[in-house]
């Protein structure tokens, strides 16, 4: 699974992507993001407050019971807003 972090995210974590292998009970955006959490450090910081981040699997957005599959690509960005 490819996991990309924009912003702030790739600040705090220090990576603007890498390739991980979560455990085969990993199955949604939600449990994703708990694992990744897990990992303490700046992945543990850049995700304290799930509320201020978004995710998008293979380009679309996500929700947290969305599923997750090995072979994805996952985003995970501040909301970005325009004018």
């Amino acid at each position: 699974m490819k996991l990309l972090y924009f912003a702030w995210l790739k600040t705090r974590t220090g990576v603007g992507e890498e390739e991980v292998t979560p455990p085969a009970e990993v199955t949604t955006v939600r449990e994703l993001l708990d694992w990744i959490k897990s990992r303490g450090g700046g992945h543990a910081e850049a995700l304290s407050d799930l509320s201020v981040i978004k995710v998008a699997v293979n380009q679309e957005f996500a929700r947290p019971e969305d599923p997750v599959s090995p072979g994805d690509e996952v985003a995970l960005f501040p909301p970005v807003t325009g004018g």
